[in-house]
């Protein structure tokens, strides 16, 4: 008969607590009733995706509006994968985001009293539970090389069994304490597995909180729970974390499934309650070439990386609401019942979550996004544009803010009421938007309008140029664009050109067109006479006389 308490001790010598006495520090939360908690636990691998984001912003949700706690958990258990510097692109991606977590990491170290939040700084309370399991028989450990486990992986594969260490491919589960303790003496490199009492004949159900009611079957594999440098794997150390940090929820892809009965079996052996499981869609984009759906490549898609929405401009807002859009197939017809609330008042749930992939779509995110941003004040866009274009684009960082109440102005057009302006849709989009009002930047189409001759161009420009009046209203403006089109053949009422456009050369929008041309140098632009008073006299007047000019050399 093995004698696991002395096994157990043998390997473990230097684990002296106890389990209750790590669950000791660890005592069960005060929180209201129905409270959630939730967590993040990104790997420190130096790359943040939309999917992190997508999972954060589940976890966040139902904590925070529940009353409950959201931490920040790395796992930083796989050293291989590890790069330096990736814990920090992790809390700058969710500080970008505006995420808030109440425990965890921090840039200042660690907030909260259920820590470390590193996993690897955890290695002393994993081992324990090990040597625990270990003591109880239900861990063991493995000497087997990676020689060894790439041969019988082959042979499963010539025998189209299933892989994996299991029944006679366990072949250190029943080896006897004379084998082990001399694989001991040569100093043979090994793993602690659990020991499975799963079988693949019998099946269970499970309900998680996205995919509903299933049918899962047992875990028969005797999993790797300790790896050779005495550190969990994801499997231990999350089911450890989970139970002492108090997790209510656990928000992951629905990659995961496939060992979530690991998990939960786990668990079970631990004699610790699972917390509920959240298994998301994954994020899917349509393939320009196939026109299936496909899944966000890291590889083929630009839009996975969460660095590409800081460095494109997309205010973290709008990225946030176009995921809850994706999120829970009722938040739109929420915004548009609620247009100016903020997003934390919808009522998030994982009931209205899709159990299919949610389909990525930059389109739809750039229409949310104009939303958004035509809510926001002429102040916070111009604070955001600074902020933006000081990173991404200097040059236009440098107009932009010399004057920044004449930015300020420009942007507050159109901005506000029932129907708002929705020109931006990110902030890269402001520079072409604004660039004609920077002489640096003014480069004029002067294509004229189809209904309008060089000759009558040219007149329009020098009667309204005799005219102009700076702090004129749009009302005023209009009036004047009607005395000149009237004066030169054209419709002053666009309705009387249209009921009889033979009497006409045109209408007044034509000649209002012919300034805004002058003026701005192309033919969409805001509203012409705000325009013009935050340009001022001098510059109208000179792109006037530089457009007559053009007309005249033609």
């Amino acid at each position: 008969m093995m004698d696991w308490n002395y096994l157990a001790d043998k390997l473990f010598p230097h684990i002296t607590q106890t389990p209750a006495q790590v669950e000791a520090r660890y005592p069960k939360r005060q929180l209201p009733e129905g409270a959630k908690v939730t967590r993040m636990g990104p790997s420190p691998t130096g790359f943040m995706h939309l999917g992190n984001l997508y999972g954060a912003l589940v976890d966040e949700r139902l904590a925070h509006q529940s009353g409950g706690v959201f931490y920040l958990r790395i796992e930083d258990t796989d050293k291989k994968r590890e790069v330096e510097g990736g814990v920090q692109t992790i809390l700058d991606a969710f500080s970008a985001f505006g995420l808030p977590f109440d425990e965890g990491v921090t840039n200042e170290g660690e907030t909260g009293a259920y820590g470390p939040y590193r996993q690897s700084q955890r290695a002393a309370i994993y081992q324990t539970f090990v040597k625990a399991l270990m003591a109880r028989g239900l861990a063991y450990p493995c000497f087997c090389t990676e020689q060894e486990l790439a041969a019988a992986h082959e042979q499963q594969e010539q025998n189209k069994e299933n892989f994996g260490y299991y029944g006679k491919y366990a072949v250190w589960r029943d080896r006897p304490l004379e084998d082990i303790e001399q694989a001991l003496s040569q100093g043979l490199p090994y793993v602690v597995r659990f020991r499975s009492e799963g079988s693949i004949e019998n099946k269970f159900r499970h309900e998680d909180l996205v995919k509903g009611k299933m049918e899962l079957t047992e875990n028969d594999q005797d999993v790797v729970i300790l790896k050779s440098d005495g550190i969990p794997t994801y499997h231990f150390a999350h089911v450890v974390d989970d139970h002492l940090m108090g997790t209510t929820i656990v928000v992951r892809g629905e990659e995961w499934l496939a060992t979530l009965p690991v998990h939960l079996q786990l668990f079970r052996a631990m004699g610790w309650k699972p917390p509920k499981y959240a298994h998301t869609a994954q994020l899917m984009k349509i393939d320009e070439t196939t026109g299936g759906k496909r899944k966000l490549s890291k590889r083929k898609d630009p839009e996975l990386a969460l660095s590409f929405y800081a460095q494109e401009g997309y205010p973290a807002p709008c990225v946030l609401e176009y995921l809850m859009t994706l999120l829970n197939s009722n938040f739109e017809e929420w915004r548009r019942a609620n247009p100016d609330a903020p997003m934390q008042d919808f009522p998030f749930s994982t009931k209205k979550m899709s159990g299919s992939g949610a389909l990525f779509d930059v389109d739809k995110l750039r229409d949310v996004s104009k939303n958004v941003i035509s809510r926001m004040t002429a102040g916070a866009v111009y604070d955001a544009v600074a902020a933006w274009s000081a990173q991404n684009d200097p040059a236009f960082h440098a107009l932009f803010t010399r004057d920044p109440d004449k930015s300020r102005a420009f942007l507050a057009i159109g901005r506000g009421g029932k129907k708002p302006r929705k020109d931006i849709a990110l902030w890269r989009d402001v520079k072409p938007y604004m660039d004609f009002l920077f002489d640096e930047l003014f480069q004029p189409d002067y294509t004229l309008p189809e209904r309008v001759s060089a000759a009558d161009a040219k007149a329009i420009l020098s009667d309204f140029a005799a005219s102009f009046g700076e702090n004129d209203t749009p009302d005023e403006f209009f009036q004047k664009m009607q005395a000149i089109a009237q004066a030169h053949g054209y419709a002053a009422q666009t309705k009387d050109y249209k009921q009889n456009p033979d009497a006409y050369k045109g209408a007044v929008g034509d000649v209002s067109m012919v300034i805004r041309i002058a003026v701005a140098g192309r033919q969409n632009a805001p509203d012409l006479q705000s325009v013009m008073h935050i340009l001022g006299r001098e510059t109208v007047l000179a792109r006037l006389d530089a457009y007559a000019q053009a007309l005249a050399a033609q």
